[in-house]
């Protein structure tokens, strides 16, 4: 196994466990926990875990998160708009993925 295997496990290891609070997740990315709340409300990010006090949150929120910042800060997306944003991005990902698994064989 490789140094990049290595790096392409632990990444994923850290996406697929729901490890970080609401606040700590709040304090990473610098925004407020009633933001947070609009983002799980709008479906960008899914916490695991029923009342917000137990609220854990994936590894990837932080990059959703950010990609959000962004496209608020960068082109004054609202939030439906950052969602469908990251839908098409995310389908632009698969799709990418299957071409790659296409072109390996």
């Amino acid at each position: 196994m490789t140094a990049k295997d290595l790096t392409h496990l632990h990444a994923e290891t850290l996406d697929d466990l729901p490890t970080l609070t609401l606040a700590e997740l709040c304090r990473a990315c610098t925004v407020h926990a009633e933001w947070v709340i609009e983002l799980v409300d709008e479906g960008i990010i899914e916490p695991a875990g029923r009342r917000r006090e137990q609220w854990r949150f994936y590894g990837y929120s932080l990059q959703r998160i950010r990609v959000v910042q962004r496209l608020q800060q960068d082109l004054g997306v609202n939030l439906a708009g950052a969602a469908l944003a990251l839908e098409l991005l995310d389908e632009v990902s698969t799709l990418r993925q299957r071409l790659a698994a296409r072109e390996d064989h």
